[in-house]
């Protein structure tokens, strides 16, 4: 290389480190013999941007596609490089032999640069190449390169001239090559344990904030005039309107209660319900998400678990919702602020502060926190006792909107539409707070019941993701028209067991396959989903990145163990009504920091969930142990014309009897022998007696009421 490339291309790295602002994070200066640098693909910056953070001078693969590209290829002369088709085996021999000859080498898994700024599809070869050479591999994140203008993102995507760039450079690693199978099914398998190992690096590279800290990137990202939260009042609410709710709420209600007490939040799917929650959370008051559809019983067994003394709602929501019973239970007990007031109150000194300080300095406004603080408190369903509160930090639920961002491309391109209501935690993490840090769009709408309204929204609104339970997504098929969903991306169901019958409709009807997940409240809420890049029919997915489960054998089960995990979105603890107050850390038999999930699960060697049952939903009949949801799919496959629920009752003979409840009026004990010996179960998963009903009863989250079938189930 003569002297003045070797200036042009210093020159080059100094004006690039300076534009940029570039942070590298970890150590890149590992030591190997053979040495594999894998990197995520953003731009046509990457390999510039990796040559002047990289002690070592190693060879760039790249794709022969984007070598091909003007722009490209002069970038390329900066460095050494060998143009590949990843496709080819004969091209990663090649790559093989260089490896083998000692020389460091990066390759881009993706091949070619992403088109959404989330990771893409990840090629086998290099998955390949590293097996086969037994390599050392340095996982390098890129971050902020997809926001230039040497990106290939559409231009709805933010784009800024000299956006802040972070390299994070990981813990090396290796790739074994697998030992059973075909040469392809080796190939594959090598090439699923890349992609994880990528999705695990995109995940690792999340930084550590708070709730607010986390709105304001995402504001200094996308802008504060960016359209992002509309509800049912029809008004486009942008980072910018919500930011001001949020200040301005967190000070209001915020005067009115200690520093880290827990403030009860009363209120339905809007825009200021949003606000009120992240600016709780960002003047370091917790919000605990009330579920108003469950009685004033349920909502005093909340209040008693997290001792609340105040609760912020609306007389319009209550009027509406019809509420006022409740309601006069709760003020004989509690404080109620109600959000009409608060705007009376708002003084011209406090607006003075919000528009001359607090929107100009919204990072030196609010007292900010930490990460380990408590963000919100959600309760259970209650679905089997009374609710438990559950305390999530900021930690946990920014660590699982990053894990489903690792998994699933959300972006500034998508619309939600979200009926869950925000008490339910599915519907705060993925529905409410993912759309606030990814920049994506979001309709907030107060019922996930009106099944004729919200396939119209879909369509009206161009949305492009919906979320639901079995439950609703059925009845919303039964309700829309065949283009209705035509703009919708992702399905994705949750909170209940997706039906075959339910999934079959989708595809006939919409030509969407619904992707299912998994979670628990104490988990922020999801444990596993379903992908593109990873589906399995029947299953809830494979776990997200960052997680651990293991396996713990269940007595008179054969098939799976109770589930157990741990990882970084896992609650901060219980808040429990006969221990009102007091955090209950979480712990399960195998140690602290491990919650038992209370099911029972199977997972194949792909590393698949497949959900067997619910441990407290077994039944001990003659001494066997019988899933009650065996029993619901039995009943399911004998007649898809009506919803069932299984539960069991005691009986001195055989120890417990099953019933079934049913819609069905022609569903009898035949037809599910008949479904029970098709599907090779045995007798005794046939229900006792079968009771019809005209409707389940049901939680605010579309769950079945299991408690309230139980209390049937006694006096039947």
């Amino acid at each position: 290389m003569t002297l003045g490339k070797r200036i042009g291309i210093t020159m080059l790295r100094v004006i690039a480190r300076v534009l940029f602002r570039i942070e590298v994070r970890g150590n890149p200066r590992v030591s190997s013999s053979k040495l594999l640098i894998i990197a995520n693909h953003e731009s046509f910056l990457d390999g510039l941007l990796l040559g002047i953070t990289l002690p070592q001078r190693p060879l760039f693969v790249v794709h022969t596609g984007v070598a091909r590209t003007l722009f490209f290829r002069l970038l390329l002369k900066t460095v050494d490089h060998l143009a590949v088709d990843p496709t080819s085996p004969m091209a990663m021999k090649t790559v093989i032999r260089v490896i083998d000859s000692g020389r460091p080498v990066v390759i881009f898994p993706e091949g070619r640069i992403t088109t959404t700024g989330s990771l893409m599809k990840t090629y086998d070869g290099p998955a390949f190449v590293a097996a086969k050479t037994g390599a050392t591999i340095l996982p390098v994140r890129i971050d902020g390169a997809a926001r230039t203008y040497f990106s290939r993102l559409s231009g709805k995507h933010p784009h800024q001239l000299f956006p802040r760039i972070t390299i994070s450079i990981h813990p090396t690693t290796r790739i074994e090559w697998p030992s059973e199978g075909s040469s392809r099914e080796r190939r594959r398998k090598a090439g699923e344990a890349m992609r994880r190992l990528m999705q695990e690096m995109i995940f690792a590279s999340r930084p550590n904030q708070t709730l607010f800290e986390a709105m304001l990137s995402a504001i200094s990202i996308h802008g504060r005039s960016w359209r992002l939260v509309e509800d049912i009042k029809q008004i486009e609410y942008s980072y910018g309107d919500l930011l001001k709710m949020t200040l301005a709420l967190g000070r209001l209600v915020g005067r009115k209660c200690a520093e880290s007490e827990r403030v009860g939040v009363l209120l339905p799917n809007l825009a200021p319900t949003l606000g009120l929650i992240l600016g709780l959370s960002a003047f370091r008051r917790v919000p605990a998400l009330m579920n108003y559809t469950s009685g004033a019983e349920g909502m005093l067994a909340a209040c008693e678990a997290a001792t609340i003394r105040r609760i912020v709602t609306s007389r319009g929501f209550i009027e509406q919702a019809k509420l006022e019973d409740k309601i006069s239970v709760l003020e004989q007990h509690y404080e109620l602020i109600y959000l009409e007031d608060l705007k009376a109150e708002m003084s011209a000194w406090d607006k003075a502060w919000l528009i001359l300080w607090a929107l100009r300095f919204p990072a030196l406004a609010a007292p900010g926190g930490n990460a380990e603080d408590p963000a919100v408190v959600l309760f259970t369903s209650g679905s089997e006792g009374k609710p438990k509160g559950v305390v999530l930090s900021h930690r946990a639920i920014l660590a699982n909107i990053q894990q489903a961002r690792a998994v699933v491309d959300f972006s500034s391109e998508d619309k939600l539409l979200n009926a869950l209501p925000l008490f339910h935690s599915f519907g705060l993490t993925v529905g409410g707070l993912l759309p606030v840090i990814s920049g994506a769009s979001v309709f907030l709408y107060t019922s996930p019941l009106h099944y004729r309204v919200i396939p119209e929204l879909v369509y009206d609104r161009n949305c492009t993701i919906l979320l639901g339970t079995s439950t609703f997504l059925s009845n919303y098929a039964k309700h829309a028209h065949p283009y209705d969903f035509y703009r919708l991306r992702y399905v994705i169901a949750g909170a209940e067991k997706l039906t075959q019958t339910v999934r079959t409709n989708w595809f006939e009807k919409f030509g969407i396959r619904i992707l299912e997940g998994y979670g628990a409240t104490e988990c922020a809420p999801v444990l596993a989903v379903n992908t593109r890049m990873a589906y399995r029919t029947g299953s809830v997915g494979q776990l997200l990145p960052g997680m651990q489960a293991r396996l713990v054998p269940v007595p008179g089960v054969d098939l799976g163990g109770a589930l157990h995990v741990s990882g970084p979105n896992l609650m901060s603890g219980y808040l429990r009504a006969d221990n009102p107050g007091v955090l209950e850390p979480p712990s399960s038999e195998l140690g602290s920091g491990w919650y038992n999930t209370g099911d029972i699960v199977d997972i194949d060697a792909d590393g698949y969930l497949f959900i067997v049952g619910r441990l407290k939903r077994f039944a001990k009949v003659a001494g066997e142990m019988i899933s009650l949801e065996v029993v619901e799919r039995l009943a399911l496959q004998a007649s898809d014309k009506g919803v069932h629920a299984a539960t069991s009752q005691p009986d001195a003979a055989r120890g417990e009897n099953i019933l079934l409840y049913t819609t069905d009026k022609m569903l009898t004990r035949d037809l599910i022998q008949a479904a029970a010996r098709s599907a090779g179960s045995p007798e005794i998963a046939v229900p006792r007696k079968i009771i019809v009903v005209d409707e389940l009863p049901l939680l605010g989250s579309g769950k079945t009421d299991y408690v309230t079938l139980k209390q049937w189930a006694e006096t039947a």
